[in-house]
């Protein structure tokens, strides 16, 4: 399989399986996802990652929900050697999501900060949607604000930044129902606009947001754990760094 499609770099990977369990992000994230997966998905036995990675978030639905079946996905080998090894219970394979097959298989499938680095979203979206069960439930992440764009996008091979009324359009258009939408990294946004425009295009490394002095990374993650108290007690932040959404597909 060539990497023409894809142009994230597979030396990533290693680089993020040493950061993601101490940084604010990847906890932050985590947490979030996760409470959306228990509060959003209702009973399902089986859960697809596509862009698993290095299976951080895997490793944690697995942990949150140990009887259901877990299956994960990545266009890179070099980020499946990762998970494999983080989570020998479930099952893995290579995959291009814009050429994905499937028909009526998953209960649940994750795509979190994935379809912002494919130029085909929509093929990907309707692929995802043809792979769900009837019922079954799709709940994606990605960057959210065009604004935001910056050089660290870039050197993260974004093709996008995402817009609310972009990526509904989109899922409408897969042929899902919108359950639930929210932004999230919300009260981060003003720093996160202040660093992005400082940075210039050499000091642009996809991992340099990761690379958090400590008490700026403990500062950062108390501030997204009241960000998801907010939003479990129902708030929906209309502007984010990311855009949380779960949609349904019909039952046919």
């Amino acid at each position: 399989m060539s990497d023409n499609r894809s142009p994230f770099p597979p030396a990533y990977f290693a680089k993020l399986a040493e950061v993601e369990s101490g940084n604010w992000w990847f906890r932050s994230r985590n947490r979030t996802l996760l409470w959306v997966l228990k509060r959003k998905a209702g009973q399902f036995n089986n859960f697809l990652e596509v862009g698993c990675g290095t299976g951080y978030v895997l490793e944690g639905v697995r942990n949150a929900f140990p009887e259901v079946d877990m299956f994960g996905a990545e266009y890179h080998e070099e980020g499946l050697d990762f998970a494999r090894a983080r989570i020998p219970s479930a099952s893995f394979r290579q995959l291009d999501v814009t050429n994905m097959t499937d028909t009526g298989i998953f209960d649940v499938i994750g795509a979190f900060d994935v379809i912002e680095h494919i130029e085909e979203d929509q093929k990907s979206l309707s692929n995802l949607a043809r792979a769900l069960k009837p019922n079954g439930k799709l709940i994606i992440s990605v960057p959210q604000h065009q604004w935001l764009w910056s050089y660290t996008d870039e050197a993260a091979c974004h093709v996008r930044r995402y817009s609310r009324k972009d990526l509904e359009t989109k899922l409408h258009q897969a042929g899902l129902k919108l359950d639930y939408t929210s932004s999230f990294v919300s009260l981060l946004v003003p720093l996160m606009f202040i660093s992005r425009q400082r940075k210039s295009k050499l000091e642009a490394d996809p991992m340099s947001e990761l690379k958090t002095p400590k008490i700026l990374n403990a500062l950062l993650e108390i501030i997204m754990r009241f960000e998801l108290l907010l939003m479990k007690s129902g708030v929906r932040f209309p502007i984010g760094g990311s855009l949380l959404v779960v949609a349904s597909k019909a039952n046919d």
